[in-house]
C-alpha cells in the first residue's frame, strides 16, 4: 500500500540482492576506469622508483578529483533526462545494468573525454 501514498514498494530479497550486486559491479567498473584512466596519464611507465614521485602524486590527485567531479555531473545530468523521460516520476537512482543501458555508451565516452 506503499504506493498509495508516495512511497516505493517494498523490495524483495532476490531485488535487494539483485540491486546491491549491481552496485558492487557499477563500483567495481568506476575504480578500474579511474586506475586505468589515472595510470596512464600520471605514471611513468619505466618505474624508475619504487615510490611515486611528487609530480606523479600531484597529477594522480587532480586525475580522481576530476574523475569523480566529472561522475557526479554526469550521473546528475542522466538522472535528470531520466525523470525527464518518465514525466517526473522516478524516485530511485539510475543503476547501470550491465552496460546496455540506453545512453550509458555516450556518457562513458564523454567521461573518458573529460579526463
Amino acid at each position: 500500500m506503499s504506493f498509495l501514498f508516495g512511497g516505493r514498494p517494498q523490495l524483495s530479497s532476490e531485488q535487494k540482492i539483485a540491486q546491491a550486486e549491481a552496485e558492487v559491479d557499477m563500483v567495481s567498473d568506476m575504480y578500474s576506469r579511474l586506475l586505468a584512466s589515472c595510470s596512464k596519464k600520471c605514471v611513468d611507465t619505466s618505474y624508475r622508483e619504487a615510490d611515486l614521485n611528487k609530480g606523479e602524486s600531484v597529477c594522480l590527485d587532480r586525475c580522481v578529483a576530476k574523475f569523480f567531479e566529472v561522475n557526479v555531473k554526469v550521473s546528475e545530468k542522466m538522472q535528470g533526462e531520466a525523470q525527464g523521460r518518465q514525466g517526473g516520476a522516478a524516485g530511485g537512482c539510475l543503476v547501470r545494468r550491465g552496460g546496455n543501458d540506453e545512453g550509458w555508451g555516450i556518457w562513458r565516452d564523454r567521461i573518458h573525454g573529460l579526463i
